[in-house]
């Protein structure tokens, strides 16, 4: 598939690993693909992006914001176990008193198929792999170019079929500029087809 990118989106996938690296993330995810499209100067589709406010410096900003330990997401999780008679906090400080602090914030080592344990790689460094969701908007942004009768893909296929597959995590990012992934499709759309007249 990706012999068929042309080579902004290609820029714009090499730019979701150096984000995620910068981020010191594992793993390439959604948002990681928005905020590599929010810096492509030449997107089609940026006017919609700015319009909302969304510039590589304030995605970036919500970003950091979205990963804090007590972000919005964190925040939304707390609130769906309180619903179910879960008081996170309590949670935390048992773990800490019986694991010591910071218990909760690093994930243990995995086992390896062998059993044995494997170190866990440093964010930032080596290979980082696409998340299940960044490679379905990868995927639907084949389907968008295909629904629009290009043979290429380019950074704005890449945009809608990011859109089109929004994880909660970009979802929750967008919802920080006071948009939502439909939404911003359908204006990107507009736009599209107002600079193909």
């Amino acid at each position: 598939m990706f012999e068929r990118f042309t080579p902004a989106a290609r820029a714009a996938v090499v730019r979701a690993q150096e984000n995620a690296r910068q981020l010191r993330q594992e793993e390439i995810r959604t948002e990681h693909l928005l905020l590599a499209l929010v810096q492509d100067p030449t997107l089609p589709g940026r006017a919609a992006l700015r319009r909302l406010g969304v510039t590589e410096r304030a995605a970036r900003e919500e970003l950091t914001l979205l990963d804090s330990p007590g972000g919005p997401l964190a925040q939304e999780d707390a609130a769906a176990l309180a619903s179910l008679g879960i008081d996170v906090e309590e949670v935390r400080r048992r773990a800490e008193q019986s694991f010591g602090a910071g218990a909760l914030e690093e994930p243990a080592p995995r086992r390896g198929r062998t059993g044995l344990l494997r170190r866990r790689r440093r964010p930032g460094t080596g290979h980082l792999p696409f998340t299940r969701e960044a490679k379905q908007a990868l995927e639907c942004s084949l389907r968008e170019a295909v629904r629009r009768g290009d043979r290429s893909i380019g950074s704005e296929h890449l945009l809608l079929g990011l859109l089109d597959e929004a994880d909660r995590r970009t979802a929750a990012l967008l919802g920080r500029f006071g948009t939502d992934p439909a939404t911003l499709r359908a204006q990107i759309l507009e736009d599209l087809a107002a600079k193909a007249d």
